[in-house]
């Protein structure tokens, strides 16, 4: 049998012209009033993909879900799901089910009752219904609990008997609002792998809306970046990550460190860059087609920077020095805020790969931080 990893690597139709999309939303206009809070938005979602909606509040991701579910229409535009239409179909008759921040469980019911819930009011036979709801409860592992009422369940319990009721009816979409949000953060880290995998043994295609950037990125095939209505970039989470589309993009995808500047020089994929605010030329690696005089940002991550208290022996990295201001030590890594002599601070990151506590960076020494040419992102939008 093969491997959900496996598959996992196999599986990008979004790359094959010869795919058809499962979910397409065409020309979406959402308006309440006369405010546009869905802006002629395209998107196409495959079938088993795990797609997340994200962006800030007020981006219009959870609108685009609801109109997904049947909450609301679109002012214009349509949803085709597998190719039906679902304008005017209300949203009982649509085969998605979605599941709620809050969950939304019965408190007078027991465990095996919330789920059997949904299976009941469409008139699912009795034996039919406790043979699904057996099969639900050994998939999200509750059999133990079955019996117990939602307040005598943890947190983490409750998540996972709203995710057995959502997905008890097989529907072909499960769209998840927010899933994980009222978790603690040890525990929805935990979810995000369980989520990962449930989805793959029921071969379903999930729809996540979340403001959670770390959620978004561990779980999701691909990720929409929306602000404003729109779909700034639609990739993977790598692609996201290491080559955003855009200035916005990079700035609200993980931590970064963005500087204006001007083309001064550019051949062959190689360019120099001169950021005036921050009295700084940067010389760096790009695929984009530049020309000498052109406005860009230039963009590194903090952990492709290194830190020191001497100046790099290459005299081919990009190099600043600077007082160290800030550390935060988060275990697993330090991070740094270095103040330059033009008032700039860099965020540099730093794994802690080895026990070591002996002279560490202190406050206010004066350091150097350097990056490789092709360390960072150079930005035209």
């Amino acid at each position: 049998m093969e491997s959900f990893g496996s598959f996992r690597r196999k599986f990008s139709p979004w790359n094959d012209p010869t795919a058809k999309p499962f979910i397409s939303f065409e020309n979406i206009v959402k308006k309440f009033d006369d405010v546009t809070v869905v802006d002629n938005l395209s998107l196409n979602i495959f079938n088993r993909e795990f797609f997340a909606l994200l962006g800030a509040s007020g981006s219009g991701k959870s609108t685009l879900l609801r109109m997904l579910a049947g909450f609301e229409e679109p002012t214009s535009g349509r949803i085709m799901l597998d190719g039906q239409d679902l304008r005017g179909i209300p949203p009982y008759k649509r085969p998605v089910n979605m599941m709620f921040q809050s969950y939304a469980l019965f408190p007078h019911m027991t465990v095996e009752a919330n789920i059997a819930f949904g299976l009941k009011q469409d008139g699912m036979a009795k034996s039919e219904i406790e043979d699904r709801v057996a099969e639900m409860l050994k998939l999200v592992k509750l059999e133990k609990y079955s019996k117990r009422k939602p307040h005598q369940l943890s947190g983490g319990q409750r998540q996972r008997v709203a995710l057995a009721r959502a997905v008890a009816k097989r529907p072909k979409v499960l769209l998840l609002d927010e899933p994980l949000g009222a978790l603690d953060k040890k525990l929805r880290e935990e979810t995000q792998f369980e989520l990962m995998d449930l989805q793959m043994k029921l071969g379903l295609t999930f729809v996540v809306v979340t403001h959670d950037q770390e959620e978004a990125m561990t779980m999701a095939d691909r990720i929409a970046v929306m602000d404003k209505g729109q779909i700034m970039q639609v990739a993977t989470p790598a692609e996201v990550y290491e080559a955003p589309s855009s200035k916005f993009v990079a700035d609200f995808i993980g931590n970064v460190n963005i500087m204006a500047g001007e083309v001064t020089h550019y051949a062959n994929g190689e360019a120099e860059i001169h950021c005036a605010a921050d009295n700084l030329s940067i010389r760096t690696l790009t695929k984009k087609e530049l020309s000498v005089g052109q406005q860009v940002w230039y963009a590194v991550r903090p952990e492709k920077i290194t830190i020191s208290r001497e100046a790099p022996d290459d005299i081919a990295v990009n190099a600043l020095r600077g007082e160290l201001w800030d550390i935060a030590y988060f275990g697993d890594m330090n991070v740094f805020h270095v103040r330059m002599t033009n008032g700039r601070t860099f965020k540099v990151a730093s794994m802690n790969a080895m026990r070591k506590t002996d002279d560490p960076l202190g406050y206010d020494e004066q350091v150097w931080v350097s990056f490789e040419n092709n360390a960072g992102m150079v930005l035209v939008d």
